[in-house]
């Protein structure tokens, strides 16, 4: 099995924002993107997945089509999980690619208020 190690998978989410069209990576603010291995328990359980189910990406906070009075908040967090993406891409460098795209464009679609169902329709529809 290839190892990915953190640095080029970090790498790989970072070309994901930097490909996003400016007028979403202009409204991204107030959202930390971060790296983690694994899911914990507790995060796939705030996600709801049905047994069987893999998280690879994590949406927290308050989406901006819900967001009301938004000054002196926390920032919202997206976590992207290396563990999950490189198992199931099987370590193909291509693949990883690939699902780390459409996890961070997954998850920044629920930051910006789209439903999963939304989500699919869109990345189907492309």
């Amino acid at each position: 099995m290839l190892l990915v190690n953190r640095d080029a998978f970090e790498q790989l989410v970072t070309q994901a924002l930097n490909d996003l069209p400016h007028e979403f990576a202009r409204k991204m603010t107030n959202v930390d993107i971060v790296v983690e291995g694994w899911p914990t328990q507790d995060q796939v359980r705030l996600a709801g997945l049905q047994p069987g189910m893999t998280l690879f990406g994590l949406y927290q906070g308050i989406p901006q089509t819900k967001r009301l009075n938004y000054s002196m908040a926390l920032p919202d967090k997206i976590t992207i999980f290396s563990g999950p993406i490189i198992f199931f891409s099987q370590s193909n460098p291509e693949q990883i690619k690939a699902k780390v795209r459409e996890t961070v464009l997954h998850e920044i679609g629920h930051h910006f208020g789209m439903s999963d169902a939304e989500i699919y329709k869109a990345q189907k529809d492309k």
